[in-house]
């Protein structure tokens, strides 16, 4: 799962930036902010449909998971932590 999960992260990052077709070489320790341009609004959008795809329920993270998450490695390790949603 781990590995998708940096897959689906660069995916949905590159998503969010705009970029099309596949995701471009992102360096997990690259500061999303400065590296990227990445802005808070943005960054609620990446997380939200990150969990949507990666099938992670969003209400696991707490505001200071949010808060931390400033490289992708950050996104991948909390989000990796957390429970995934079962099929039902």
């Amino acid at each position: 799962m781990h590995e998708e999960l940096v897959r689906l992260a660069r995916q949905q990052l590159a998503n969010c930036l705009g970029v099309d077709g596949d995701a471009p070489p992102m360096n997990l320790d690259d500061d999303m902010a400065n590296t990227f341009g990445l802005t808070s609004l943005n960054k609620v959008l990446f997380i939200t449909a990150l969990c949507d795809v990666a099938r992670v329920d969003i209400g696991r993270l707490t505001e200071e998971d949010l808060d931390s998450m400033r490289t992708l490695g950050d996104v991948v390790r909390i989000l990796a932590a957390t429970e995934t949603v079962e099929d039902v």
